[in-house]
């Protein structure tokens, strides 16, 4: 089963399945599941061509995917442009939301350590 150009993984409950899409979690999932009378546990293979239209209609509903990333985008561009704090920090690669940075960051700064080390030049051998 495919929606909005991702392929649902046939091999896994439908609750888990449709967070293969970008934009939905569990609670969504579950959400849409409950609203369409639908059974968590039941796999993609075994829907209706009737249920999986109503899955795929209903999840198209939401704003996923492609449409979702370029809001995202559009949000940090604007908070770059009228040079928030938050809008700097993402400028700067570092952490937006009010994180320690002396240690940590690692992950948002690309892993970089700046730290002198010992100080002592390594000796060469003979």
């Amino acid at each position: 089963m495919r929606i909005s150009g991702v392929t649902v993984p046939d091999n896994k409950r439908l609750e888990i399945a449709l967070t293969a899409i970008y934009g939905v979690g569990r609670s969504l999932a579950q959400k849409t599941l409950n609203d369409l009378g639908i059974d968590y546990g039941k796999k993609a293979p075994q829907l209706t061509p009737d249920e999986e239209n109503q899955i795929r209609k209903k999840v198209e509903s939401y704003k996923i995917e492609g449409e979702l990333k370029r809001s995202v985008a559009g949000n940090i561009k604007r908070l770059k442009d009228i040079k928030s704090y938050r809008g700097t920090r993402h400028m700067k690669s570092l952490p937006s939301r009010g994180q320690r940075t002396k240690t940590n960051s690692r992950t948002r700064r690309g892993n970089v350590r700046k730290t002198m080390g010992s100080g002592r030049k390594k000796v060469e051998k003979k």
